[in-house]
Order: C-alpha cells, then structure tokens, then sequence
C-alpha cells in the first residue's frame, strides 16, 4: 500500500494483443525527527508503478503529474544483464492492483471527453466477468 504524489506523466501504450499498459513514478514521502539533531526530517522514496487494462484506463484518463494517489500492489523485481556494458541490471516495480484517486473532485476531470461508443465498450468490458459470480 502507498500513498503519494504522481512525479510524471503516465506513459500509456497500447500492445499488439489489445492490452493496455500505463507506467509512472509514484513519490513517497515519510517524515521524522532526527534522534541526533532534533530537526525535522524529510525523506522521499520513487517508485515505478506499472497499470494493465482499466487500471491503464484509469491512469490514461484521470492520473497526470503531481496527482495524489493511493496504491494497492505487488513488488515484482527483475535482473537482467545489459548488452552492451555486460553490467547485471536490476529493477524493481509496483504493479497495482487498486488505485485510488486522493485529489479534490474538481483535480479529477479526464483528460478528453469519452465518446458515447467508448463508454458503451468500456461498459461492455467491465462485464465480461460477471459470469464468475459466486451467487
């Protein structure tokens, strides 16, 4: 779970398969008294959120630079080693899961106007699961 600020603008791209993919740094800050001196700490950590379908529509649509947002996810690392310096590579990302919108109402207009054939599609999507019901 985090909570922080948008540091930029998501990045969204469309896949070959139709999947969307959104990715942006999410910037945390904790604050604290420092045992030495007394004064008042601040200490940022970045982190790399990677969105898939709705929740890439979501960050298409709602989520720009500087936004507040609260994130459910998983750590998911990867190690690699670079072509061309032979250096073993590593990052680490967040893959959300929930994400909730922590600006004012009036911070969350979408960024252009669905069309009415959109809305119907991304209705029609959404419920492709209902099916799985338990009841």
């Amino acid at each position: 779970m985090l909570i922080g600020n948008v540091g930029r603008e998501p990045e969204v791209r469309d896949l070959s398969d139709n999947t969307r993919v959104a990715r942006f740094s999410l910037a945390t800050t904790e604050k604290f008294r420092s045992k030495k001196t007394g004064e008042l700490v601040e200490q940022t950590e970045w982190h790399n959120i990677v969105c898939w379908q709705s929740l890439a529509n979501l960050a298409a649509d709602y989520i720009k630079k500087g936004s507040k947002l609260y994130i459910e996810g998983r750590i998911k690392s990867d190690t690699w080693m670079d072509k061309t310096t032979q250096e073993k590579r590593e990052s680490i990302e967040i893959l959300a899961t929930s994400i909730i919108l922590l600006d004012k109402a009036g911070n969350r207009q979408p960024r252009e106007t669905p069309t009415p054939e959109a809305i119907i599609n991304e209705t029609i999507a959404d419920k492709s699961d209902i099916d799985d019901l338990p009841f």
